[in-house]
């Protein structure tokens, strides 16, 4: 079965059983938003097309050395969702766990550290991380 967005996530998903699947929760995974089933329900395919373009347009105009992103994924929150600690010691996470979001990870050249991007309508959040998502640094969080 397809999900909202004609991709096939919810068959390749181990955790579609808790998740309820796409369709069935109508673009709510996991209780939370799903970036694209939101976006194409209000505006169709070719809205959610133009909304990646928009943001891969965003994330490289901010011009971080060694981030060049040319495309972007449907990535679960709970995969992507890192805590960080902020200069005074407190430790947040800046995402959902239960959403989908639109993001990629590169590689940092010369480092053994990668780029994480995760963005949605409203946020871009772009943090710098060592293996498995070690030791992450936020390097720009904000406001589209």
């Amino acid at each position: 079965m397809k999900s909202i967005c004609g991709l096939d996530c919810c068959e390749k998903c181990e955790k579609r059983a808790q998740c309820g699947g796409c369709a069935e929760t109508d673009g709510r995974p996991f209780g939370g938003k799903c970036i694209a089933a939101e976006c194409i329900k209000r505006g169709g395919t070719q809205a959610f097309e133009e909304l990646k373009k928009d943001l891969i347009e965003e994330i490289n105009s901010l011009e971080i050395e060694d981030l060049k992103v040319e495309r972007l994924n449907l990535l679960n929150g709970f995969f992507v969702n890192l805590e960080y600690t902020l200069p005074g010691g407190q430790k947040v996470k800046l995402l959902k766990d239960s959403d989908v979001y639109l993001g990629n990870q590169t590689d940092r050249q010369n480092s053994d550290r990668c780029y994480g991007i995760a963005a949605d309508e409203k946020y871009i959040l772009v943090c710098e991380y060592g293996c498995m998502g070690a030791d992450p640094e936020i390097v720009v969080y904000k406001r589209r």
